[in-house]
């Protein structure tokens, strides 16, 4: 009787730990994300902008692109251009010794494209030693300032005018490398609508995200991965976006408010 008792008494202490080390199912038909950060004393803050709305009429919306490495999406890029859609377009020195013909095209538009800063290397600004969503941050204000600096000296090299917005890879920050930043000369890009969470969404998730941003937003995608689904669900969402008469601006062209410092 008493190896009964302790048998089921041990049964009843270890099964909920057992159940509680599972790992935690995605649901179906979502997809794998990156990481969760471990633990960590640092603070890191994940800006938001929004440009000056509209008020009535037409909705007023920004569409931002990140070219951080890699190729170009042909199906972004030919949708901006067709349909006459202005867009701001972060761009990583790894990403324009690659493109070159794009760039031909973002610069064969000065109407279209307001082309900014997102880096020499597309490693997080972050200046303390860390990880975000994996990457190794910067770590330092000196690898902070290289990161910044190096990618507008690509971006004059190329051709490109002074950069005057910045943003790093993975969008976060700590509030002295936001200080730093700006006292480089800077506004920092943040954004109020994740349009293809670093284009890992399927194309019909991108749309519901598209569909959700209102006057004002700011919505932030990736123009860089021409094999990912994501790219479909944005060039479907710009022609849904445009048939309901959004008014899209750049970045340059109204004014804009971010938190966390990063504008004012």
């Amino acid at each position: 009787m008493n190896r009964f008792l302790l048998t089921s008494a041990f049964l009843v202490t270890v099964a909920p730990m057992a159940l509680a080390a599972q790992p935690t199912q995605q649901p179906a038909g979502w997809p794998e994300l990156p990481p969760k950060a471990p633990a960590s004393n640092v603070k890191l803050v994940e800006p938001h902008l929004h440009v000056n709305r509209a008020g009535k009429g037409a909705p007023r919306i920004a569409l931002t692109f990140d070219a951080c490495m890699g190729k170009t999406d042909p199906r972004i890029l030919s949708t901006l251009v067709d349909q006459h859609i202005p867009a701001t377009i972060f761009v990583t020195a790894r990403w324009l010794r690659t493109n070159p013909d794009s760039l031909a095209v973002f610069l064969a538009h000065p109407d279209l494209f307001e082309l900014e800063n997102h880096g020499q290397n597309h490693i997080p600004a972050v200046d303390v030693p860390t990880k975000v969503y994996g990457i190794p941050a910067a770590g330092s204000p000196q690898a902070v300032a290289q990161e910044v600096k190096g990618g507008a000296d690509a971006m004059i090299t190329a051709g490109i005018q002074q950069p005057h917005w910045f943003r790093g890879a993975t969008a976060k920050y700590t509030p002295t490398a936001i200080m730093e930043i700006r006292g480089m000369g800077y506004r920092i890009a943040g954004y109020s609508v994740n349009g293809d969470s670093g284009s890992l969404l399927p194309a019909k998730m991108v749309e519901k995200q598209y569909a959700s941003a209102k006057d004002g937003d700011v919505i932030i995608s990736h123009i860089n991965q021409p094999t990912h689904a994501a790219g479909e669900g944005v060039a479907a969402s710009i022609l849904a976006l445009k048939a309901k008469g959004v008014q899209f601006v750049r970045l340059q062209d109204i004014p804009e408010k971010g938190d966390d410092g990063t504008t004012n």
